[in-house]
């Protein structure tokens, strides 16, 4: 027997309604999972809501709710569309609960042992009047790059640009309004940078993870890992940290504990377990995979093997890595009424078109991937209704009408050829499956779809069966047609469940497995019973009904408030005059500093290494040195443009510049592309 699989997504933040963003990857991972149980693993798949942070604080205030009650709405908002969209958890918890407590506590006092526990005073903003401590999101200000009123602490809803309580003007409390205090409080940190070594063995298995980001992850070693302050001061919607005295776990500590609080979860609903130590002990035996974003690629791959290392725990096996969706080639957008929630889509689409879409275009890395509305309708109608769909039906439904749904003798000289051509990628489309590769398995299964259409067309049983003679024949063609249909139930079912079903109904047969197939040889289909009652498969879509899941609005731009009452200053004289066609050459890319460093003997030149979504990322000289310190540009979000000619500056070859906007020296501000993955094309 084999070791049981334990699966998890990446937790879904209570705070917000599920996107087609969040389906990308619970899609991609449900067509692993069922693939998995296909071929007869014991497989277990789980996830939860992420409950806790100062967002979700916020937003519960805002609504007069608790936080407790605020991500309640949001959890039955969450199972039901996972449901909907046949995402099949086996258990679906919420990182608010008595388990992941229990684990939160057991993990830290188990690094605490471990001597992977630190102390460190940190400087924080602090309201008085409300007697707390305040986060990003608790912060209010004027931007210090547009000079937009009213924005918070960490990034401007009005020009995007990002950062630091410390740079934003008039910072004051969002909760009492008063001016901000800077206080220091002791922190406990998780030392990360005790376990370099073990680190940088562990993303350089190819098992593990995928070799570009991991590439990308190796940048973080070159100056030495940083430790993770794991404190947030009360209050603080969080678990409370053992022996401080009002002070919490950071949300990113307890949120992945809650892939282990959700085992435990599940044993105790189901009792297939003792618990979650029977998959989350260092001795057990089972295989743990997460699936992830690229942009959580950091805690997955190095805090998080870490943190289960030191409390003795099995670490993930694997480590899924998938890119970012856009729509119609942008990045998803409330204002061009492209930013779809799951449930709009649901109230308008059956879900199995985008399950296969997706799976069409999801491989095994993490490159992005686009909903083009245009070729989501066309491709779904050519390869899902015409191609798959239309075998099914035309072949079924010839059989019921002419020959009251019977079945044929096996006419191997007629057959075989067909069958036994199909029955051979059947191993490829497992192992595409099990590699989280579901893009090649759909290729794989349309060709089987063209084949056994082709096959049809050759032998023309729709123009035999009007000539007696013939009819025998026809009658063997299109029963040949149904052992490659019944060949779909098991191919289709990890990507469009409910349609596998639907065939495995008008079949009368139960649905194929992957484990069936295994030792399968022509005919695979019983000839004995009568047909059931065929329909077709699934409707093509219509451009309107595609359409209609972009609803548009008006955006009215909000211009910012004059920074001060001073008359403004003439306008500098105008540069020389471009024409359009030299602006249209310049690139512009948003790219993430992975490292950063002083260049020596340059005060105003700072070393970036940033990554553009490219295999490796890109060192670029910028003269930013005299507005930023190196720790204050590592982990941003910069725009670059890429497809400057490489100059040498200092000695160092720079690939591209990174912009900025203000008067230069101190008074810069580095552009911000927004919520965008590296090698996003900014406008």
């Amino acid at each position: 027997m084999t070791a049981p699989t334990l699966v998890s997504c990446a937790l879904p933040y209570a705070n917000g309604p599920v996107h087609l963003g969040h389906l990308v990857e619970h899609v991609q991972t449900d067509i692993y999972v069922r693939a998995l149980r296909s071929t007869g693993a014991d497989v277990v798949f789980v996830c939860a809501d992420d409950t806790h942070g100062a967002p979700i604080e916020l937003n519960a205030l805002k609504q007069g709710l608790s936080p407790e009650a605020f991500v309640a709405t949001w959890f039955d908002e969450h199972t039901a569309v996972f449901r909907d969209f046949h995402v099949s958890h086996d258990h679906y918890g919420s990182t608010n609960s008595p388990e992941n407590q229990h684990y939160a506590n057991l993990i830290y006092e188990r690094a605490k042992a471990a001597g992977s526990i630190g102390k460190k005073d940190v400087e924080q903003p602090y309201d008085a009047k409300a007697g707390r401590w305040l986060s990003d999101r608790f912060i209010r200000g004027t931007c210090p790059n547009c000079g937009a009123k009213d924005q918070y602490g960490d990034a401007c809803e009005v020009c995007n640009a990002a950062y630091t309580p410390r740079e934003l003007k008039d910072a004051r409390s969002a909760i009492s309004g008063e001016p901000l205090e800077w206080k220091k409080s002791s922190h406990a940190f998780f030392l990360l940078s005790k376990h370099g070594e073990f680190l940088t063995q562990t993303i350089r298995d190819p098992a593990f993870m995928n070799p570009g980001p991991a590439a990308q992850l190796g940048q973080f070693f070159e100056k030495g890992l940083a430790d993770w302050d794991i404190t947030r001061d009360g209050p603080y919607f969080g678990f409370p940290i053992p022996g401080e005295t009002n002070q919490f776990f950071y949300v990113w500590l307890d949120a992945p504990i809650g892939y282990i609080a959700a085992t435990e979860q599940w044993a105790k609903k189901t009792g297939r377990a003792s618990s979650a130590l029977d998959f989350w002990a260092e001795s057990s035996d089972a295989c743990i995979v997460h699936s992830i974003g690229k942009d959580i690629v950091y805690f997955h791959c190095l805090f998080w093997p870490a943190v289960l290392k030191v409390a003795q725990l099995k670490r993930p096996a694997r480590v899924n890595i998938h890119g970012h969706l856009t729509v119609n080639g942008e990045k998803m957008s409330k204002s061009r009424g492209t930013f779809i929630n799951a449930r709009a889509y649901l109230d308008r689409l059956d879900p199995n078109y985008l399950r296969f879409y997706f799976a069409s275009l999801l491989g095994n890395g993490p490159e992005d991937l686009d909903l083009s509305l245009k070729e989501f309708r066309e491709r779904t109608n050519a390869e899902l209704v015409n191609n798959l769909g239309n075998l099914a039906n035309r072949t079924l439904s010839l059989l019921v009408k002419e020959f009251s749904g019977r079945l044929a003798a096996p006419s191997p000289a007629l057959g075989r050829p067909l069958v036994e051509g199909a029955l051979a990628k059947v191993p490829a489309i497992r192992a595409a499956f099990l590699d989280f590769d579901p893009r090649t398995a759909v290729k794989l299964v349309l060709e089987l779809g063209y084949a056994a259409n082709q096959f049809l067309t050759a032998h023309e049983p729709w123009k035999k069966l009007k000539v007696p003679e013939s009819r025998e024949h026809a009658h063997q063609a299109l029963s040949e047609a149904a052992e490659v249909v019944y060949l779909l139930t098991a191919l289709l079912e990890p990507i469009v469940p409910q349609l596998a079903e639907r065939l495995a109904g008008q079949l009368a047969r139960p649905g194929l497995t992957f484990r069936a197939l295994e030792q399968a040889t022509y005919p695979v289909l019983d000839r004995g019973p009568a047909l059931g009652v065929p329909a077709p498969l699934i409707a093509r879509l219509e451009a309107e009904q595609v359409d209609a899941l972009v609803v548009t609005a008006p955006v009215v731009p909000k211009a910012p408030e004059r920074a001060s009452a001073e008359a403004p200053k003439p306008p500098p004289a105008a540069a020389a005059e471009l024409e359009f066609s030299d602006f249209t050459k310049v690139s512009l890319k948003a790219g993430r500093v992975l490292a950063c460093e002083r260049v020596p003997k340059a005060d105003k030149l700072l070393k970036l290494t940033v990554d553009l979504g490219e295999a490796a990322p890109r060192t670029i000289v910028s003269g930013i040195a005299e507005a930023y310190a190196p720790e204050a540009v590592t982990g941003r979000a910069v725009v670059v443009v890429a497809n400057l000619k490489p100059r040498a500056l200092k000695g160092i070859e720079s690939r591209g510049m990174i912009l900025t906007a203000g008067r230069g020296g101190k008074d810069l501000v580095l552009l911000d592309p927004g919520d965008v993955p590296p090698g996003a094309e900014v406008k």
